[in-house]
């Protein structure tokens, strides 16, 4: 046998074992497979960012238990993979430490004689997938409140302005009595409340048709603080606000950006009761999927963008209903703020996320795409 024979298969396993390993790190889709001992033999990239790690060569080979300990919905699933004779295939799982959605099948290694070796786990991240779906629905649900919004607002605006006009002449033919004065000017004052949520549910169902430029995040947010402080008194509150040096223009709508951060500084200083703090920060963010079907789809450059204040928080049991319209904790609130803030965030394909307790507070995390589809506004 000659010295090329020879070397031909230890080279062809060579290349086998380079191009499998370099197949699995190409893969737009989480790849994690462990021995039937429970040590990780493959883990790539997309494994690494979605469960929030850094990509470490020295994880091959250590126990998966260590490596994914804050992933202890993962550890569940690997750790029962020889135990069961059904895997799941094409199940979904939200992961407890980032919110995140994922999609996953967990199938069996097999060697020669069929036996488990070892066990895969493929997993796609359906995060984005899953707030578009809700998206699509909001707009169903909106479409059809905003006729019935529409129907109300028109019976109401006209007796509304009649009662506050009445009113008023009635107030002006009683100058004598003050209690008659005081009580005439509440039901104007309160004709006046009813007729601004009135105006506020027909902005809310309409559609948003956004004027789309070049616009700094920077100056959105000082125009934000600067309108929040109009609209409520910050007094003592403190507010600190981290740009991200040379950070880049955004493709977006910079008065409905800054109408977005200004109810939720507005929120914040109501929450805080005039004293506390405020802090604001702005950061280029990790490039997110492009969802949008297309062949040339590329991972898409975001920024985000931080409201977090040192308030009492918002209840566990309220959290996932505080975007839902005409939801609201205020004695005199209409419920729009936080759905309004949601619809701009949708208009720019941007993502916005809450996490709030008594101890730390509220913390409002607003992801935009440094440009945006233009299917979304249109």
């Amino acid at each position: 046998m000659t010295s090329v024979e020879q070397k031909a298969p230890a080279e062809e396993a060579l290349v086998g074992d380079r191009f499998f390993r370099q197949m699995v790190q190409s893969m737009r889709n989480g790849v994690l497979a462990i021995t039937r001992d429970g040590r990780i033999a493959v883990m790539n990239e997309v494994a690494y960012r979605t469960f929030g790690l850094l990509p470490s060569p020295a994880d091959i080979g250590r126990p998966f238990g260590e490596v994914l300990r804050e992933q202890p919905d993962i550890v569940r699933i690997l750790a029962s993979a020889f135990e069961l004779h059904h895997l799941p295939n094409r199940a979904e799982l939200r992961l407890k430490s980032s919110r995140k959605v994922i999609g996953y099948t967990l199938s069996h290694i097999l060697d020669e004689r069929h036996e488990p070796t070892g066990a895969a786990l493929f997993f796609k991240d359906l995060t984005r997938v899953e707030q578009l779906e809700e998206r699509e629905r909001l707009r169903d649900r909106l479409a059809a409140l905003g006729e019935m919004a529409a129907a109300i607002a028109h019976e109401l605006k006209n007796p509304l302005a009649g009662i506050e006009v009445m009113a008023g002449l009635l107030r002006r033919q009683v100058p004598e009595s003050p209690d008659l004065q005081g009580l005439l000017s509440d039901i104007i004052n309160e004709t006046k409340l009813a007729n601004a949520i009135v105006l506020e549910m027909l902005e809310f169902v309409r559609p948003i048709r956004l004027e789309m430029e070049r616009t700094s995040i920077a100056q959105v947010l000082h125009d934000a603080v600067t309108m929040a402080e109009s609209k409520v008194s910050r007094r003592a509150v403190a507010v600190t606000m981290s740009v991200e040096a040379h950070l880049p223009l955004i493709q977006g709508d910079h008065n409905q950006l800054t109408r977005l951060f200004t109810n939720l500084l507005t929120n914040a200083f109501e929450a805080l009761d005039g004293t506390g703090t405020v802090s604001i920060t702005a950061a280029a963010g990790q490039p997110e999927e492009d969802h949008s079907g297309t062949a040339d789809a590329h991972p898409v450059p975001t920024i985000v963008i931080e409201i977090a204040d040192n308030g009492p928080g918002v209840a566990p049991e309220i959290t996932d209903r505080i975007f839902n319209p005409f939801f609201t904790t205020k004695p005199q609130g209409s419920g729009l703020g936080l759905a309004i803030v949601r619809k701009i965030v949708d208009a720019h394909d941007g993502r916005i996320d809450v996490t709030s307790s008594p101890e730390h507070g509220t913390c409002f995390r607003v992801t935009l795409p440094m440009s945006t589809r233009k299917e979304w506004y249109q």
